[in-house]
C-alpha cells in the first residue's frame, strides 16, 4: 500500500514466450527494456534468485538507470562444479515422474509445457554461468544501494559467497531472513515484504 509495484516477467518465463536468448544479459535486456517503457528511471528493484543476478548485471552495465537494489536467495559463486551440481537437479522428465505435485505446480506457473523447456534453458543457463561468472571482477563498478538477503535455511547459496559479494561492492549491506529456504513459494511474503519495507525505509 506504501508503494506503486511494477512486476515483469522475463522471457521463456510465466506466461511470456521465450525470446531470442536465455541469457543473464537478455533477461537484463528485458528489465532495461521494462524500465525504459514505463518510464521508470532511478526504480527500487527486488530481484529473488535469478532476478537478483539479473537487477546487479544490469547495474553494472548501466550504473544510472536504477535506484536501489534489495536481492534474495542470489547465487554468487558460479564454477564449472557448482554449475553442475545444480544442474543434476534440473531434469524436468525425472520431476515430473518423481515428484508430480511439483511438476504440476510449475505447470500452473508457466503456460502449457513451457516449465519444461524453462528447466532445460535455466540448466543450461547456470552451466554458462559456470564457466563464465558475469559478474566476477565487476562487483566494485557497481554503485547502487544494495540490499543483499539470504534465508538462514537456504541451502543452495552460502553466506561466505553472499558475503563476499558484498564486501566487493561500493555501497552494499547483507541482510538474513529468518526461518527461510530457497524456494520462493516457501519464503514467509509478510517477512519479506516487511524488510523490504524497513531497507527502503518506508518511503
Amino acid at each position: 500500500k506504501n508503494y506503486q509495484v511494477h512486476t515483469l516477467e522475463f522471457d521463456g518465463h510465466g506466461q511470456t514466450a521465450i525470446g531470442k536468448d536465455f541469457s543473464v544479459p537478455h533477461f537484463a535486456e528485458n528489465l532495461h527494456a521494462f524500465i525504459e517503457a514505463n518510464e521508470l528511471h532511478g526504480a527500487d528493484v527486488f530481484g529473488y534468485s535469478m532476478g537478483g543476478y539479473v537487477a546487479l548485471y544490469l547495474a553494472a552495465e548501466h550504473p544510472n538507470l536504477l535506484g536501489r537494489i534489495i536481492t534474495l536467495g542470489t547465487k554468487f559463486h558460479w564454477t564449472p562444479e557448482a554449475a553442475a551440481q545444480e544442474v543434476r537437479m534440473l531434469n524436468p522428465d525425472i520431476i515430473e515422474e518423481k515428484v508430480p505435485k511439483f511438476a504440476a505446480y510449475l505447470a500452473q506457473l508457466h503456460k502449457a509445457d513451457l516449465w519444461k523447456e524453462n528447466m532445460r534453458n535455466t540448466a543450461q543457463l547456470m552451466l554458462d554461468l559456470g564457466n563464465n561468472e558475469l559478474l566476477a571482477n565487476r562487483f566494485a563498478s557497481i554503485q547502487n544501494p544494495c540490499f543483499i538477503g539470504l534465508g538462514e535455511r537456504d541451502v543452495m547459496v552460502t553466506p561466505e559467497e553472499t558475503q563476499n559479494a558484498v564486501n566487493q561492492m561500493q555501497n552494499a549491506s547483507f541482510f538474513s531472513l529468518t526461518n527461510t529456504e530457497h524456494p520462493l513459494a516457501k519464503v514467509d511474503v509478510a517477512l519479506l515484504a516487511g524488510k523490504i519495507e524497513e531497507v527502503l525505509g518506508g518511503e
